[in-house]
């Protein structure tokens, strides 16, 4: 099932699910030990994704004797720095599900997934999602985990001002003039400080009509659609005081969410974590998707997390086998249901779309945003550096004084010079 090009020929059935030569799907007689450094999903030791990990590994083991699997899972604030590390010092995990791949693909320290994965498991996958994994047309990312954005908004305070979910970007100012005049503290709250200002920056670029690059992956930053949308929300949310009392390149996504769950917020751009946080706190919201400028949105911001196979222990058949066992539509459906994400294989989210148990039917308004979704750049080995830069100086192109050209000018002619230098 798993196809090689370092020469190893599997012979597959008739039916197409028996492997039988290179060890694909059997790990042999002789013990190994795979290291896995996994990312922690959960908000509390109580959801810890390590919970996720022992239960999937202990029923892993019970099939495969010959195998052990050990994991380590840290947070988001320090994982990618924990693996790096790691791979530093010459002691790579066998596997990492972490933010970023393209850095170790083009470092050659990754197997390809196409020496990994049996040939079910890969086709599997959102075929957006396993494009974004390539490295210069290879797929060495896997996705693992996928969400996507949504406007989320006030039922209350909407209710209360009259007025209807927007559907363009003149409704939005439309109803955040009239929530405003309700006094309502942020009529539409705009995160971007540096927190996760790549995320609210790549939405409006999207609903503008274009986005961080073009469709052969070259930076476009600055392009016109780009700065009229920057020069839009400067001059008709920004400048009319519609985006509340704090300055947009001041403000961080989860204050923004935290305002939200308090009521303060009549529409926001929120992915899957925030309804949880909203229906804590018994606030009524609802979901549609983001506007763009004179309709629904081209595409919604897509983000994934990725696994990925490291060759320097030389565990390929064994990183394969766990990982068709990782993807599976069971165990693909209990971490997204655990986690409030979106599965990353068509089985599993055809399974969530047709449910309307809980939690599958809040997932609803993500999953239908999904496959035309767009994701980050993450196959540039400088998008690291570029995310770097949007972070700490979009908030400025909306600015008082601020010159929506001049900032976009400035990012375009840095990602230009981190691609040049990283070759990504």
């Amino acid at each position: 099932m798993r196809r090689r090009t370092a020469g190893t020929i599997a012979v597959v059935s008739a039916l197409g699910m028996t492997a039988v030569l290179g060890g694909c799907g059997s790990t042999g007689s002789s013990d190994v030990t795979l290291r896995l450094v996994a990312a922690d999903y959960g908000d509390s030791a109580a959801n810890s994704s390590k919970k996720y990990w022992d239960a999937l590994v202990k029923e892993y083991e019970k099939q495969h004797s010959g195998v052990k699997v050990e994991v380590s899972v840290y947070s988001w604030n320090d994982v990618d720095r924990k693996v790096k590390e790691m791979v530093d010092a010459g002691h790579a995990p066998d596997m990492a599900q972490i933010g970023a791949y393209a850095d170790y693909a083009a470092a050659d320290k990754l197997y390809p997934a196409s020496d990994l994965l049996s040939i079910r498991t890969q086709a599997d996958f959102l075929s957006q999602l396993s494009d974004a994994g390539e490295w210069k047309h290879t797929q060495y990312g896997i996705p693992f985990a996928a969400s996507t954005r949504v406007l989320f908004y006030n039922k209350t305070l909407f209710a209360k001002a009259g007025i209807t979910p927007p559907t363009s970007w003149d409704d939005l100012a439309a109803d955040a003039r009239v929530l405003k005049d309700k006094g309502v503290k942020f009529p539409y709250a705009l995160p971007l400080g540096p927190e996760e200002a790549q995320a609210e920056t790549m939405q409006w670029l999207l609903g503008g009509g274009s986005g961080y690059t073009d469709e052969i992956g070259t930076y476009t930053i600055d392009s016109a659609a780009n700065v009229e949308t920057f020069s839009w929300l400067k001059d008709e949310l920004v400048g009319k005081g519609l985006t509340g009392p704090v300055a947009p390149g001041k403000l961080n996504r989860a204050d923004a969410f935290a305002a939200f769950a308090d009521g303060q917020v009549g529409m926001l751009n929120g992915h899957p974590t925030l309804i949880q946080q909203a229906a804590k706190k018994g606030v009524k919201f609802g979901m549609v998707p983001m506007p763009g400028r004179t309709g629904k949105a081209r595409a919604s911001m897509g983000v994934a997390d990725w696994m990925m196979g490291f060759k320097q222990n030389g565990h390929a058949d064994q990183i394969g086998d766990f990982l068709d066992f990782v993807y599976t539509e069971k165990n693909v459906l209990d971490f997204s249901r655990e986690y409030g994400l979106l599965p990353v294989t068509g089985s599993a989210s055809n399974t969530m779309a047709a449910s309307n148990a809980s939690p599958d039917k809040a997932l609803h308004p993500f999953l239908e945003q999904l496959p035309t979704s767009e994701l980050y750049p993450v196959g540039k080995t400088s998008w690291a550096a570029v995310s770097a830069a949007v972070k700490q100086s979009i908030g400025q192109a909306v600015a008082p004084g601020g010159s929506p050209a001049g900032v976009l000018t400035r990012l375009q002619s840095s990602a230009t010079a981190a691609d040049s230098s990283n070759a990504g």
